[in-house]
């Protein structure tokens, strides 16, 4: 590659898509953001619109490469929202349906249903997951349950139905693909083999059919076509889901890294050398893979333990829209007070990692009349350094936690974590690790650098040093697990 070649990466979240433009260095020559939107037809749901997805890969695109000649992009990375899933028409491309985000609960009789009969051991054993609407599965039953009720167009090949990776990689053109790592958050594939599992397929009532191929993170991927302005035929090098992409800018294939990534949710992972039981209430994955050997390098496919938490940002924006206020504001209100024994319990749909209880309800507990905003906002932050340690205490990883996501650039947050978990925070000063982790591993398949040089590359971190004693922090958490018990067992008969 010429000195001059760039690497684009896409960045298709949640709430944005972003894209961001590196050098042969891994600097950031240029960034740019597309807002996205949610829709919420009924309690519980959440949709978004495939097409608007689609405009603002395009969008952030073009405003990213405005000023900078796009012939020099040598090769392009992908990461993406996991779990979020879709319909659509293979021969025309069209969507047939909405976007089913990661968020959304409706699934989430059918999931109980499924435990109740049994099924919950198996599906947790074979797919590193537990049985929750978070994951795809359930979720593309429904997809067909509507727009195929007896699944003769899926079987004819007529519908493709695919996760975010999926969708994108199909505006491209080519066969229906899906990135490994990608697949192993769909609760279809065995996590050991890397293959679609026919037991799972049967058990959900989806068609081997409607599945897109699996393939490695590195490809091979259609070439990008129809995504000015780039032109038709730049590679796509690599393609990750978003929390793996964050580890591996990390360098999270060294050994004793394990990384929060903080946004709408949150997802604390680590690599792991074998596929054995995991802690408590976490899930076995796939962070990536380039081929079939077993290993946790950059150049094998590698193995992960995770925790997700379902609401960690968004109980900070939830709060910040009730009282009129934004999330830098009230983390300023909780910079310096307490809580006051006032402790937020954001089960706005459930709990994820390490409880998986759907039937959980959001509480906030504790409050007097001295309770102010202050206290409540405490309360918040809280909330998230509490659901993060105690994933990370069950995967029993390391006094080093590695911080990244859109909410650990709060300072007050990352203090109030290291006090709370009593562990070393090392927060990335650099945003946007989802997208660079997607371009680290663009670069490396296209040959802009070396793995020795990719690990040498400068991650400025800040750290946060725990305060506080153990018996302190003992307390605390301690508290914290009875406000959880009570929005666990809260009677809803009423």
């Amino acid at each position: 590659m010429a000195r001059d070649e760039v690497i684009l990466a896409i960045d298709q979240g949640t709430g944005s898509t972003k894209a961001l433009l590196l050098d042969r260095r891994g600097r950031v020559l240029a960034r740019a953001a597309e807002p996205l939107t949610q829709t919420h037809p009924r309690p519980g749901w959440v949709e978004q619109s495939p097409a608007e997805i689609w405009a603002g890969v395009i969008a952030a695109t073009r405003r990213c490469l405005d000023g900078h000649d796009p012939a020099l992009v040598a090769a392009v990375g992908i990461s993406n929202q996991r779990e979020s899933m879709l319909l659509w028409d293979r021969a025309t491309g069209e969507p047939v349906s909405p976007v089913i985000s990661w968020q959304d609960r409706r699934t989430t009789a059918r999931c109980a249903a499924l435990v109740a009969d049994g099924f919950g051991a198996m599906v947790w054993e074979r797919t590193g997951l537990p049985l929750d609407p978070m994951f795809s599965a359930t979720k593309g039953a429904w997809l067909l349950d509507h727009a195929d009720t007896d699944r003769r167009r899926s079987i004819r090949g007529d519908l493709c139905l695919g996760t975010i990776d999926s969708w994108l990689l199909s505006r491209f053109g080519g066969e229906h693909v899906i990135e490994i790592g990608n697949a192993a958050r769909t609760q279809l594939l065995d996590v050991r083999t890397g293959r679609w599992d026919p037991r799972l397929l049967e058990l959900f009532g989806i068609p081997s059919q409607v599945l897109p191929r699996v393939v490695p993170s590195t490809g091979p991927f259609p070439a990008v076509r129809g995504l000015p302005p780039l032109a038709d035929g730049v590679p796509v090098g690599a393609v990750l889901g978003d929390s793996h992409a964050a580890l591996l800018a990390h360098a999270g294939w060294l050994p004793g890294r394990v990384k929060a990534t903080y946004g709408t949710g949150s997802s604390v992972m680590a690599l792991c050398h074998d596929t054995s039981e995991p802690g408590t209430g976490l899930c076995r994955t796939i962070a990536w893979g380039t081929g079939p050997e077993s290993g946790t390098g950059v150049g094998a496919i590698a193995h992960a333990v995770e925790g997700n938490i379902l609401s960690t940002g968004s109980a900070l924006r939830w709060l910040a829209d009730t009282v009129d206020r934004t999330p830098a504001e009230l983390a300023d209100l909780a910079d310096g007070a307490s809580s006051d024994g006032v402790h937020l319990v954001p089960a706005f749909g459930g709990l994820g990692a390490p409880w998986w209880d759907s039937d959980a309800q959001a509480t906030l507990a504790g409050m007097t009349l001295a309770t102010g905003l202050p206290q409540i906002a405490r309360a918040a932050l809280e909330s998230i350094a509490f659901q993060v340690e105690d994933v990370v205490e069950a995967a029993g990883q390391g006094e080093v936690l590695l911080a990244d996501g859109g909410a650990a650039a709060n300072p007050t947050l990352m203090q109030i974590q290291a006090d709370i978990s009593g562990r070393h925070v090392h927060q990335s000063l650099v945003s946007d690790l989802s997208a660079i982790g997607a371009a680290h591993l663009a670069g490396l398949t296209g040959g802009l650098w070396t793995q020795t040089e990719l690990e040498d590359f400068d991650r400025p971190a800040r750290l946060f040093t725990p305060r506080g004693g153990s018996e302190e922090r003992r307390r605390r958490r301690s508290a914290w697990h009875q406000a959880l018990a009570r929005a666990r067992t809260t009677d809803r008969s009423a």
